[in-house]
């Protein structure tokens, strides 16, 4: 019986021998290094192709901001500059045109009226407002029809500053200056009589300059109003206006004045 009992207890613990040595055998998990090399959740998610794409904003400068030389023709309709094309001139002259547009756009010009860069306007500083003239390039021989609606050009030498659109109009745009003909089709009041004018001065750089002009013709004048004021590209000017806007004591103001801070100007005001 010793014996028979020995080989039951001999036989059991084989048997619990063989059940480890089949647990150890049992493949090992995945390594920390193996697991590593599995895409993230949020990089699928970055990847996938339904994902909406950032919206990218040009660099500042980067649209094409040359514009064309037949821009004018998109100016605004101006019933006033429907004039027959056989109209014949009551004035004629030529002389050089220069043309303006910023930083004057969008203010007041001379009549009143908004200053539109994109319209077919001009400013004289002798023709009556809402003159109707036609200029052309005697270079290019191109022409089109403006309205006088402001005052200027305020430098020596020309007769004419036309609205960038007229400019572009008959090529003046890029040259900057040109020699036009200049042809007064309509004109709302007499070119040679009536009006009324005044002398302005400049252009000065700073509002004491300004000021001293102002006080010696106002001394020098006693009859006429002086005032100064600030221009949209930040120089000063004075006006004198004489006695009753006179043309002829205007022009003889014009004569008298001479000064080292500034040019003089025959203008007309109406």
């Amino acid at each position: 019986m010793r014996v028979l009992g020995s080989l039951l207890l001999l036989i059991v613990f084989l048997t619990a021998c063989g059940k480890k040595a089949a647990r150890v055998n049992t493949p090992p998990p995945p390594s920390p290094s193996a697991t590593s090399q599995l895409p993230s959740e949020s990089s699928t998610r970055k990847a996938h192709p339904s994902s909406p794409k950032a919206k990218t904003t040009p660099p500042a400068g980067s649209q094409n901001q040359d514009q064309s030389e037949n821009q004018g023709d998109n100016q605004s309709e101006d019933p006033s500059l429907d004039i027959p094309p056989d109209t014949v001139p009551v004035f004629t002259t030529t002389g050089m045109a220069s043309w303006y547009g910023p930083p004057y756009h969008n203010h007041r010009a001379s009549n009143g009226e908004i200053f539109d860069m994109n319209a077919m306007t001009a400013a004289s500083l002798t023709l009556p407002l809402g003159t109707i003239v036609r200029v052309t390039n005697v270079k290019t021989s191109d022409s089109t029809l403006v309205r006088i609606n402001d005052r200027g050009p305020f430098v020596e030498g020309r007769i004419l500053d036309l609205s960038m659109a007229a400019a572009k109009k008959i090529g003046v745009w890029r040259a900057g200056v040109a020699q036009i003909k200049l042809e007064v089709l309509k004109t709302p009041s007499p070119l040679d009589t009536g009006g009324r004018w005044c002398v302005q001065i400049g252009s000065l750089q700073d509002e004491d300059s300004a000021a001293r002009l102002q006080d010696h013709l106002q001394r020098r004048y006693h009859s006429a109003q002086v005032i100064k004021f600030l221009s949209p590209v930040g120089v000063w000017w004075v006006r004198v206006r004489v006695a009753q806007d006179d043309r002829s004591r205007a022009e003889e103001l014009a004569r008298e004045t001479q000064t080292d801070e500034g040019t003089v100007f025959l203008v007309r005001l109406d």
